[in-house]
Order: structure tokens, then C-alpha cells, then sequence
């Protein structure tokens, strides 16, 4: 019998949360083509023969521009700190990246906010054991390219094992957990079989709330908003949710209302009907918009809407 935590780490958009929905076998964690979709570390058990993974999804470490940044990529940080082993996730977009730098082009083809996947491995404790995992590789039309990459991150850390995968389709994911088994120390089981996270209803409540207006909306507005619950109540006819969605400017708040409000109900009917599938029972949901200028920034606020983990 095995049982431990692995924590899936990487920057953003490599497809961490993608990775953790298709293991469990259900889309738990949200995702969007938003960078920095995942906010918080969430947990999600996954059991393979005489083991069970509690895998952990954490934000994807970047550079950050305020304090919720600072905060984020402090949770990533610490679950790294109580992990028995690691997933280091990339995926097939950082070969461009390194061979432009090859060719004395560093910059080309880099997002600025991200940090680089060697400033992210040298984060990692030596004593970690640490698989390599490069995704998005049905992606890639020519596979040769590859070999010189993983050359290149092995140099940077001894990884147990190197596994490309695709985290959408699912194509090396089986291997993934085959390798991960093994890290695991021996131990009893934490959790039920047919139990797949420890978050609350109210956790998931918030956060696919926040998923349907990342999905709907460009850049700024997504950043802008976090979502705070007035009430949760279970009753007879089912789930009754009261929630408020913040943004930090008027014109953030138009754009989310919409004409005639819109996209608000939009929003509502998108988030009500993921939660629906996650509690197996009718869910009635109402939204509000507030506007609550500079929250990203202000700590008192941070800790309000539960991102209380403090920055590095």
C-alpha cells in the first residue's frame, strides 16, 4: 500500500489543471486560455491499484505584478514544502524558446510575465524526487526536436523519469501515474475510494463562478474579478447559492453586466449548471456585482476573499 501528496508545478498555461481533470477522470479544476486561471492549490486523489496520489494543482509560478500574485506564487512555494514528490510540467512551446535562445535571441517567443522553466526547477528541493513531464506533445509535427530539449532539462536536475504527454487526449498520462506510484512512501490510504478532493461546495461554488467569466471575457476584465459567497444553503429543492463577483473599475463592471444584463445571466446559467454536475442536485443561483477598487493590492481584502497565504 501506497499513499502520498505529488504537487504539479510549472508556469502558467502549461496545462496542470488539464492534466489533474483527465487523471480524476472529471473536470474538477477549472480552465481557461487565461494565464494564472488556477489561484489556489487544490487536491485531487486519484487511486491506481494498491496506491493512492492526493495530487496537488497549484498556480502557476510567474512574475508577479501585486499582491495576490506575491501570493499565489507563494502557495505554489509551499506546497512544494509539504510534497513528497514533485511533477514539473512544461510543455512543447519551451523547445522554440530554447533554441531561439541558442541562437542569441533570449527574449524571442517569451511571455514576460513568465518565469523561465530553469528558475522554476532550481525552486524545487534537492531531496524532492521530481518527475518531468512536457505536454502538448501532439503538438509537435517534428518529434526530433525533442530529444535535444530533454537533454538540455536533465542537465538542469536529474529527474526519475521523463514523460511526454497529452494532458488533453490523455496520451502518456497512464505512464505518468505508473512513475508516480513509485515515489509514493508507504502508507495507508487518506481518503474514501469514491472521495476525489477535500475543497467544500463552496470552494468549487467560487471558483466556477470565476471560470465562466474567464472563458467569456478578454484579459483585463478576468484578472480583475474574484467571487465572494453571501449565502449557501442546502435545501429540499436543492443547492441555493447567493454570490458576488468584484472587479476593481466601473467600466469592468459594465462589461460583465452586459446589455440588459446579459452576460451576467450568461454567467449565472454557464456556473449553475457545472456546479449542478458536481453535487448531483438542482442548484439555484443568484449573482451580484460590486465594484472594489485596487482588491489585488490590499491585504485586508486579499484575506476577505480567502487568499490569505502571505506573499515572498
Amino acid at each position: 500500500m501506497r499513499y502520498g501528496t505529488i504537487a504539479i508545478i510549472g508556469r502558467t498555461n502549461v496545462g496542470k489543471s488539464t492534466f489533474l481533470n483527465h487523471v480524476l477522470g472529471m473536470p474538477l479544476a477549472i480552465v481557461s486560455r487565461q494565464p494564472q486561471t488556477t489561484r489556489d492549490s487544490l487536491l485531487g486523489v486519484v487511486n491506481s491499484g494498491d496506491a493512492q496520489i492526493a495530487f496537488v494543482d497549484t498556480p502557476g509560478f510567474h512574475r508577479p505584478k501585486n499582491e495576490l500574485g506575491r501570493r499565489m506564487n507563494n502557495e505554489a512555494h509551499e506546497t512544494l514544502r509539504g510534497a513528497d514528490a514533485a511533477l514539473f510540467m512544461t510543455d512543447i512551446y519551451q523547445i522554440g524558446a530554447l533554441e531561439k535562445a541558442q541562437k542569441g535571441s533570449p527574449a524571442a517567443g517569451k511571455n514576460r510575465d513568465d518565469r523561465s522553466d530553469a528558475e522554476l526547477i532550481a525552486l524545487i528541493p534537492k531531496e524532492l524526487p521530481t518527475l518531468l513531464v512536457i505536454n502538448k506533445i501532439d503538438r509537435l509535427k517534428e518529434k526530433g526536436r525533442l530529444l535535444p530539449y530533454l537533454a538540455q532539462m536533465n542537465e538542469l536536475r536529474p529527474f526519475v523519469a521523463t514523460i511526454p504527454i497529452s494532458a488533453l487526449s490523455g496520451d502518456g498520462t497512464d505512464r505518468v501515474l505508473a512513475e508516480a506510484v513509485q515515489l509514493l512512501p508507504e502508507a495507508d490510504k487518506s481518503f474514501p475510494e469514491d472521495e476525489v478532493t477535500d475543497r467544500p461546495v463552496s470552494f468549487f461554488a467560487r471558483e466556477y463562478i470565476r471560470e465562466q467569466v474567464l472563458v467569456s471575457f478578454e484579459r483585463e476584465v478576468p484578472h480583475a474579478v474574484a467571487v465572494t459567497l453571501d449565502e449557501i444553503q442546502e435545501r429540499t429543492t436543492g443547492l441555493h447559492i447567493s454570490a458576488t463577483i468584484h472587479v476593481e473599475k466601473t467600466g469592468q463592471r459594465s462589461i460583465l453586466v452586459g446589455r440588459g444584463g446579459e452576460k451576467i445571466k450568461e454567467i449565472g446559467t454557464q456556473a449553475r449548471q457545472r456546479l449542478a454536475e458536481l453535487t448531483e442536485q438542482p442548484v439555484h443561483l443568484k449573482l451580484f456585482v460590486r465594484v472594489t477598487e485596487r482588491w489585488r493590492n490590499v491585504p485586508r481584502q486579499l484575506a476577505e476573499f480567502g487568499y490569505t497565504t502571505s506573499g515572498s
